[in-house]
């Protein structure tokens, strides 16, 4: 599914609403979207129904846009991830340019400030599908250049979260 993003992305929502419970019962749902209400409730110290209402109100709201499944790039033959900068002719979206949206490669499209217009996020099964695919972009008119930046390693990767810090960590490492 193709999400329609015709505009500039609107301001987040005020997140006053959302108290400790709603981002536990949230954190929890990013880690399982398919945790039943009785284990949400479990984790987060209330019954099942006061949970389901919460999840409720977090969708209607908003705030919960989706349940989604999650694969494994290498498991699906798909190992090979990419961030590829393209830069192109013109500001802004263009129906042309929104044709990228429809290689199955892509997963995320990012309109960005600086030297690049647009980062795209991308998995192949190797470097031959990466240069077929790239190759396909340059066929898109607007396309001027493209910077691919190929993954060695992945040390995070995971949705948005709920939590939030109160305050700066010490990630200062003891000396060894």
């Amino acid at each position: 599914m193709i999400e329609n993003t015709n505009t500039v992305q609107h301001k987040a929502s005020s997140t006053a609403g959302l108290d400790t419970f709603d981002r536990k019962i949230l954190g929890a749902l990013v880690a399982d979207s398919g945790c039943s209400y009785a284990r949400l409730g479990e984790i987060v110290g209330l019954s099942a129904p006061a949970v389901h209402e919460r999840v409720k109100r977090l969708r209607k709201s908003g705030v919960i846009l989706q349940s989604t499944v999650r694969l494994d790039g290498p498991a699906i033959g798909k190992p090979l991830l990419t961030f590829v900068h393209v830069e192109f002719e013109g500001w802004g979206k263009s129906k042309r340019l929104m044709q990228i949206a429809e290689f199955p490669e892509v997963e995320e499209m990012h309109s960005v400030a600086g030297d690049s217009g647009m980062i795209i996020k991308v998995r192949t099964a190797d470097a031959h599908a990466l240069e077929l695919l790239l190759s396909q972009l340059y066929q898109l008119a607007g396309v001027r250049t493209t910077r691919s930046y190929i993954t060695l390693s992945t040390f995070l990767e995971r949705p948005v979260q709920a939590a939030v810090t109160d305050e700066w960590p010490d990630l200062s490492m003891p000396d060894e």
